[in-house]
């Protein structure tokens, strides 16, 4: 789930940790010790559409782990899968979203999330959340709401709809973006690690949290920062002009964290490339693919476009890239793909961390909603 320019990303990427103005910050390629406040309160969360690919996994909750890895007793970190917003798109076969759920959870934790050290549940777990949103959406702009573009692109709408297409979008879809403010601000968050298409939500989370504060005349919700992962976005394999997608209907674009070696492999010696086979560099413009596959072992290993560029300059031949990135992929993955497939075959343990993951959550909405009650004079 839960942009910047091209230009500023890439420079980002450069450095540990590059504070891009007080609310926006993006993290090297691997979190440290000093990038975590003492007492700082780290949320976030994932649609639950199943198995992570490799886009969600580079793009947002692999820095999750970083997180838990790092955090002390002074930290807290919520995890976990943003069931109502799944709905914000109908989901008719409800078996196959009851299981989308259980498999973003083991998703979770098959990436090396600890539930001892963060909070892993469903947001539908915890009532507050929808509670929180009716509150705030008093306060949200319809004019704000109107320029997300998420909802747009969900819905399928540009400047060219028509009023039938727009007077068909549903409420829920348009204003996902208050309840996902309600989501953060429920636990007081400070810091969000997000993709980097959900930071147009975190700004309207922080004007709704800082209309708020000066409405009541309180400090009652922090700022939070959004924590933007320097890797670029994970494109389609088959067609890098677009992000990789588990709704693509060719399945060879995407590959998931629990495909197997052979899998792998076959999905990249189909990925798009390009007819120059002497060198293999970095230009999204005139080699989208090449690129595409050199952004995914950037971010597999940590390493800025240009250290890999450097890596692979030995390589002449299109099927020894492929294969270079092959192994790099397979090496990465092989952890999370036994261990997901291992949580799956217990699903009562799955079950447990949910759900004491959603008693330690509520526990926390609850005194916070209150507190937020007694400021709006409903206590």
């Amino acid at each position: 789930m839960y942009t910047v320019s091209q230009r500023v990303r890439n420079r980002g990427a450069q450095v540990l940790c590059k504070r891009l103005s007080s609310s926006v910050k993006i993290t090297g390629f691997k979190l440290n010790k000093e990038d975590l406040p003492t007492n700082a309160t780290i949320f976030s969360m994932i649609q639950p559409t199943g198995k992570f690919h490799l886009g969600n996994y580079l793009g947002a909750v692999r820095v999750w782990k970083d997180i838990s890895d790092l955090q002390d007793d002074s930290t807290r970190s919520l995890f976990g899968t943003a069931d109502l917003h799944a709905i914000t798109i109908p989901k008719p076969n409800v078996k196959d979203f009851k299981t989308y759920r259980t498999e973003a959870i083991a998703s979770i934790l098959s990436i090396g999330i600890d539930p001892e050290k963060s909070t892993v549940f469903h947001q539908s777990s915890v009532r507050q959340h929808t509670e929180l949103h009716w509150m705030l959406s008093t306060f949200a702009p319809m004019g704000y709401l109107n320029r997300m573009t998420q909802w747009k692109s969900k819905a399928n709408i540009n400047d060219n709809s028509d009023e039938a297409a727009l007077g068909a979008i549903k409420l829920g879809l348009f204003s996902y973006p208050v309840l996902q403010a309600a989501d953060v601000l429920l636990y007081r968050s400070t810091h969000v690690p997000v993709g980097d298409d959900q930071s147009q939500h975190l700004e309207l989370t922080r004007q709704l949290g800082n209309t708020f504060n000066k409405f009541y005349k309180t400090d009652y919700f922090p700022t939070p920062t959004t924590i933007l992962s320097p890797t670029k976005k994970i494109l389609s394999l088959l067609n890098p002009s677009k992000k990789m997608s588990k709704s693509d209907p060719n399945q060879n674009s995407v590959i998931y964290i629990t495909d197997e070696p052979d899998v792998i492999a076959k999905k990249i010696k189909r990925a798009v490339t390009d007819s120059i086979s002497s060198s293999f560099y970095y230009d999204p413009e005139g080699r989208p693919g090449v690129s595409n596959l050199i952004n995914i072992v950037s971010g597999v290993q940590r390493k800025s476009t240009e250290q890999v560029e450097n890596d692979i300059k030995h390589i002449d031949n299109h099927k020894d890239f492929k294969d270079y990135v092959t192994e790099v992929l397979v090496e990465e993955l092989a952890a999370p793909r036994k261990k997901f497939y291992d949580y799956m075959r217990n699903p009562e343990y799955l079950n447990q961390v949910s759900e004491a993951g959603a008693d330690k959550a509520r526990a926390i909405a609850e005194k916070n909603i209150t507190d937020i009650k007694r400021i709006m004079g409903f206590l």
